[in-house]
């Protein structure tokens, strides 16, 4: 299996532990040094440790639908909906891997909102 396969598989493998509630199995797939930066609340998360304290008091996690992966080399880009029982958000997620697993992650996430009518003669409904 080649590098863009391999983190590929450790992208869904996130998002299958995430969904199954195991976010020790993290461990595996983030180096212990990682980065997740999230530009959007200006927060960058360093290290296992402090992973694990976040997603250890997530109040309730995310269903994750994924929707699409772009990889090359030690870059994977996820686009996916998260779904918190209650508000919905499309997201995207940069993952850079060094070493078959996961050096850091980006996330940028907006709730969906309905689109303007003036732009409807233009557009399709999806």
């Amino acid at each position: 299996m080649d590098d863009t396969a391999a983190n590929e598989n450790v992208v869904n493998r996130l998002i299958g532990c995430i969904n199954d509630r195991q976010i020790e199995i993290m461990d595996e797939l983030f180096h212990d040094d990682a980065v997740m930066h999230w530009p959007q609340s200006g927060e960058l998360v360093r290290g296992a440790e402090n992973r694990r304290g976040i997603y250890s008091a997530f109040p309730q996690l995310p269903t994750i639908t994924p929707r699409r992966l772009l990889s090359g080399g030690d870059l994977v880009v996820a686009e996916a909906s998260l779904d918190y029982g209650g508000p919905k958000y499309e997201t995207v997620f940069i993952f850079e891997f060094r070493g078959g697993k996961i050096a850091k992650e980006t996330a940028y996430w907006s709730e969906a909102f309905e689109a303007p009518q003036w732009r409807s003669q233009w557009v399709e409904k999806i």
